[in-house]
C-alpha cells in the first residue's frame, strides 16, 4: 500500500503565526499516526513578495516546532517550466485566454455594467469581483494586436467550457479523522468565474501552482485551513483537466483573533518568533491551537 502523503506549503512573505502552526502541526500529526510522509513547500511563485529571510525563518520555526520533514523542500520559483507545461496543456485544449485588463479598467468594466443593469456585480467566495468577459469576447485580430503591440497579459480559464468539458466534479472531506470514506462535497467552480492561472509577470498564480506542485509531489492528503474549502472547486477542475490524481481533503478551523478575524500577515498577526521570544514553548503553541 502505498504511504500517504502530506504537506505544508507556506508563503515567505512574513512570519509564521498561530494559524500557520496549527496547518503544520496537524499535517505531521496526522502523517505520524498514518505512517505517512511529510513534505515542506515554499510557495514563493510570486518573487515581488517571497524574502529569503521569511523562508529562513519559517524554517526554523517549523524545527522549533519539532516537525520532521523530508529535504529538499521544494521551491515554486524553482519549477516554472512544471506550470508552463501544464499551461501548454490547458491551451491545447482550448480552455485558456490571455486577459490584458489593468485593474483600473477592471473596475471601471464593473462600474459602468452596474450602472447600466442596476445590479451588483457577481463576486467569489472571497468575495472578490468576477472577471468581466471583455477579454474572453475580444476578436482574434484585437488579441493579436495587443500581443503585437507588447501589451502585458495573464492568462485565465475560460470557466464554462471548461467545465463543459470536465463535466460533474466533488471532492472527499474528512473530518477530525482520515478513517472511512469521508464525505463527498459537490464542487461549485463556476461560483469562481474565469480564474487567472498565469499572471502578467508571475508562471504561474496560485491554483494552478498547487494543482501542479501536489500532483508532482504525490501528495494524497491536503490538509489546510477553512478558508480554501472553497477554492477545492477550482483544483478539482484544474485536476481532472489535467489528467492528475484527486488527494483527499480536510480543511480545518481557523484561529481568529479577539475581533473574530483569521489570523493574517498582512494584519501583521503576532508570530511564532515572537511567541517564542516572549518564552512560549512547544506546548504551550500546541495548547494555544487547542491541540493538547
Amino acid at each position: 500500500m502505498t504511504a500517504s502523503v502530506f504537506r505544508f506549503a507556506p508563503s515567505p512573505n512574513g512570519p509564521l503565526h498561530l494559524g500557520h502552526a496549527l496547518s503544520a502541526l496537524l499535517n505531521a500529526d496526522m502523517a505520524a499516526q498514518s505512517g505517512g510522509r511529510m513534505l515542506v513547500r515554499i510557495e514563493d511563485v510570486d518573487i515581488t513578495r517571497a524574502r529569503p529571510e521569511h523562508e529562513r525563518a519559517i524554517l526554523d520555526d517549523l524545527d522549533w516546532l519539532g516537525i520532521v520533514y523530508e529535504r529538499p523542500v521544494r521551491r515554486q520559483s524553482e519549477h516554472a517550466d512544471d506550470y508552463a507545461a501544464a499551461l501548454d496543456r490547458l491551451k491545447g485544449l482550448g480552455l485558456v485566454y490571455r486577459s490584458f485588463l489593468s485593474r483600473a479598467e477592471i473596475a471601471e468594466a464593473i462600474r459602468s455594467e452596474e450602472v447600466r443593469s442596476g445590479e451588483p456585480w457577481p463576486r467569489d467566495p472571497d468575495c472578490a469581483p468576477l472577471y468581466p468577459s471583455i477579454d474572453r469576447d475580444r476578436l482574434v485580430q484585437d488579441v493579436a494586436a495587443c500581443v503585437a503591440a507588447g501589451q502585458p497579459h495573464a492568462w485565465r480559464l475560460d470557466m464554462a467550457k471548461a467545465i463543459h468539458l470536465a463535466g460533474y466534479l466533488s471532492w472527499q472531506e474528512f473530518g477530525d479523522s482520515l478513517d472511512g470514506p469521508g464525505m463527498m462535497v459537490p464542487a461549485d467552480p463556476a461560483a469562481w468565474g474565469d480564474v487567472m492561472l498565469a499572471g502578467k509577470f508571475t508562471p504561474a498564480a496560485y491554483h494552478l501552482a498547487v494543482v501542479v506542485d501536489d500532483a508532482l509531489q504525490g501528495v494524497t492528503d491536503v490538509v489546510r485551513g477553512h478558508d480554501l474549502y472553497f477554492a477545492t472547486a477550482v483544483h478539482r477542475l484544474l485536476q481532472t483537466l489535467l489528467g492528475f490524481p484527486e488527494p483527499r481533503y480536510h480543511h480545518h478551523r481557523l484561529i481568529v483573533d479577539a475581533d473574530g478575524r483569521k489570523l493574517s500577515k498582512s494584519k501583521k498577526s503576532e508570530g511564532l518568533s515572537a511567541l517564542r521570544a516572549a518564552g512560549a514553548t512547544v506546548a504551550d503553541i500546541r495548547r494555544m491551537v487547542g491541540l493538547d
